[in-house]
């Protein structure tokens, strides 16, 4: 049952919310100064068997300026009761029938959402044990009976003004991990769009398009999943993967747009993008005595993504059989993002259009990249990939060149 008194306004301002009676952090002063004469907010709910002692509370909180209740004398009715007009404060007797007041302030203390209700114990048990049971199982504090108006008013007054300030620092608490929750997505967004940008930067000097840098990472992303990897590193080596090419900044034009077949030196000129790229992205200077960041006389790299990156650039021109470049690593001493973005680089190399070729057909993509199986590729990377390799088709398709 709930029962609501006529409110009695106060400055012509009525009050709507339990902040009203106990809102922190106003001094608590100003609560104690009176007891009667004014309407205090807060839902109190009052569980005992007899009739007569619900109603002798409610007179003395009604004198006190409360005015909405809840009440029951059936035992079975309180935890349900509870959850469905969840008050502010609980007054339990502890000895009912069917189920005893600790049996209820057990289960309310076992739900998240009333873990925080304020529960005034009620007894007429001088019995120290009850009080040790009860203060165990979560009492806020205790009556005696018969109940006193001098010491029940206190209590509940205290009860409420620390549950306002929990219920406060809750909801700042709640409004403060979706601020940073927020933010934390703004930044991860700022930094895709941030690597999205370096990495197209590279690519347009190549006379390609953006899409490629995105296929190879999600290429990457697939296999690194497929390879077993969680899904926090498979999105890290996808968004680390594309900036594989990120060295290219550091190409000439004449090198890099040249459309013909590049010289022997050209070539080697060319493997330096492996090295750049790693320079760039771990923020090192090309020449210690002469650093190309103000600040980078010190490692600037903290980002996981810009490390994973700064392999990547590196080791993915290197060949499982120790002919690749720029360090001829043979093996597993390439680290796996490597191995990983050199058969996603391969296969977007292979399927997709680019100025001087054609795409090549599905089935001739993956008839060559079988033939380099332990030779350039790592076999259980590349195994992976062709096992998703339907998954990969859709990504051609979907982020296909324009």
């Amino acid at each position: 049952m709930i029962s609501r008194q006529p409110q009695e306004r106060m400055n012509a301002t009525t009050p709507s919310t339990l902040a009203c009676a106990v809102a922190p952090p106003a001094p608590v002063a100003s609560q104690r100064s009176k007891e009667t004469g004014c309407t205090k907010s807060g839902r109190v709910m009052i569980a005992d068997d007899e009739p007569i002692n619900i109603k002798l509370i409610q007179k003395y909180l009604r004198s006190a300026g409360y005015h909405e209740f809840v009440t029951t004398s059936e035992s079975r009715e309180v935890v349900d009761l509870v959850r469905s007009t969840r008050p502010d404060i609980l007054i339990l007797d502890v000895v009912m029938p069917h189920v005893t007041g600790l049996d209820i302030l057990e289960i309310i203390r076992n739900d998240p959402d009333q873990a925080h209700l304020p529960v005034l114990i009620v007894t007429a048990s001088t019995d120290e044990q009850t009080k040790i049971d009860a203060l165990e199982l979560g009492a806020t504090d205790f009556l005696h009976k018969p109940v006193k108006p001098t010491e029940l008013l206190p209590r509940v007054r205290n009860s409420l003004v620390l549950k306002a300030h929990h219920d406060q620092m809750a909801a700042y608490s709640k409004r403060l991990e979706a601020e940073v929750a927020q933010r934390t997505a703004d930044l991860a967004q700022s930094r895709e769009e941030v690597i999205h940008v370096l990495a197209c930067a590279a690519e347009y000097r190549d006379q390609e398009t953006g899409n490629h840098v995105i296929r190879v990472g999600r290429f990457a992303g697939i296999i690194a999943r497929e390879l077993g990897c969680s899904e926090s590193d498979s999105e890290l080596i996808e968004h680390a993967a594309i900036l594989h090419d990120a060295g290219k900044i550091g190409i000439s034009d004449s090198i890099l747009l040249k459309p013909g077949r590049l010289s022997p030196d050209e070539f080697e000129l060319m493997k330096r993008h492996c090295e750049f790229g790693e320079r760039i992205l771990k923020a090192q200077p090309s020449d210690e005595s002469e650093p190309f960041l103000l600040h980078s006389r010190r490692p600037v790299t903290r980002s996981p993504v810009l490390r994973m990156a700064s392999v990547i650039a590196r080791t993915h021109h290197e060949r499982w059989d120790g002919t690749g470049y720029p360090e001829q690593l043979a093996g597993e001493e390439i680290p796996i993002v490597g191995r990983i973005t050199a058969v996603a680089d391969v296969f977007d190399a292979l399927s997709s259009k680019r100025c001087y070729k054609d795409a090549l057909p599905l089935e001739q993509c993956i008839e060559i990249m079988r033939k380099e199986r332990g030779k350039h590729f790592d076999p259980k990377v590349l195994d992976a990939f062709l096992a998703r390799i339907d998954e990969a088709s859709q990504i051609v398709v979907s982020l296909a060149d324009q």
